[in-house]
């Protein structure tokens, strides 16, 4: 069955208020800048559809019978609705969004904010950024919760989804200064296991990779410390833990290269951690290509050379 359309549009709820503003058909075509034959036969038309007279036709100036008492307090309103929608169409064509809500793996936070921040001035109305675990934000984009995820889970079995690849980067050892770095599976197996282990937790994705990795290379490795953040991470490293992190988890925490702390390869290649945008299909235009490419840019022009120069042994050419 399909669905009954409205039995009015926005030309007769116009012409319908102009008339309730003026009291008379002729005032109102004068406003309109029509003729008054043309107002009546919208007038006619409009109740025909709705099934209702709308004015007393027998007093002058025209008053409103009951039913064109409701219709007049909704009226407004629903053509102040349909201009807005028109213009956020018209707004959406240009690349610009009246809501959006994104959410940002916390380790991301200060590599790119600043960028980003600039780039969605121009193009968002209103912006709202949550920082936090990608977990959390993956449930919130399926609940239509927020809009847009960055983070470490490009939710690949999920449908109807866009994702826009940004950025690759080891995981990395970090130790207390002048450990010397592992050279093998059973030497990393040695030192995690004879040093205290901080580990991020396991409602963080980078903590359940983590975990996988250690699985794989069956290292079983003590329960100790675990934390959601980077900065609890980091921290614990400072009192003596070892710990498996990366470059951007570092940065975001503060790591500093003379506060005693040693960063290394992994002995094993090839564990890297993947960022990426997510958003829902065809729902916002270009916007989430364009907002991929600037962070695509900022992050290897800006980010990376950074990185590589905080972290001159992991980013060896």
């Amino acid at each position: 069955m399909a669905p009954s359309l409205p039995p009015f549009d926005v030309n007769a709820l116009s012409v319908f208020l102009a008339v309730c503003d003026k009291g008379s058909m002729a005032a109102a075509a004068r406003s309109l800048g029509i003729t008054q034959p043309a107002v009546s036969q919208t007038i006619a038309d409009f109740e025909s559809r709705v099934g209702v007279t709308l004015f007393d036709r027998s007093v002058r100036p025209l008053a409103l019978t009951a039913a064109g008492t409701v219709l007049r307090q909704y009226a407004g309103n629903l053509i102040s609705e349909m201009h807005q929608i028109s213009w956020r169409m018209r707004e959406m064509q240009k690349g610009r969004v009246s809501h959006l809500r994104i959410g940002i793996v916390d380790s991301l936070s200060r590599a790119i904010l600043k960028d980003f921040s600039a780039f969605m001035q121009e193009r968002v109305e209103h912006l709202v950024v949550l920082a936090g675990l990608t977990e959390s934000h993956a449930a919130a984009l399926l609940a239509r919760q927020i809009d847009f995820i960055i983070g470490v889970d490009d939710l690949e079995d999920v449908p109807g989804l866009e994702r826009w690849p940004l950025f690759e980067e080891p995981y990395v050892l970090v130790t207390p200064s002048g450990t010397p770095p592992p050279e093998s599976r059973d030497s990393l197996e040695t030192l995690l296991t004879n040093a205290p282990f901080a580990r991020f937790s396991l409602r963080s994705r980078s903590g359940a990779e983590i975990e996988r990795f250690l699985r794989r290379l069956r290292i079983d490795v003590a329960l100790g410390q675990e934390f959601d953040l980077p900065s609890g991470v980091l921290a614990a490293c400072r009192n003596g833990s070892v710990a498996i992190s990366t470059p951007l988890c570092l940065n975001e925490a503060g790591y500093d290269q003379t506060e005693g702390l040693s960063v290394h390869p992994l002995p094993v290649g090839g564990f890297h951690r993947r960022l990426t945008l997510v958003s829902r299909r065809r729902e916002f235009g270009r916007l989430p290509l364009e907002m991929a490419e600037m962070l695509r840019h900022a992050l290897l022009t800006k980010t990376e050379p950074a990185l590589r120069n905080l972290f001159t042994n992991i980013y060896r050419t």
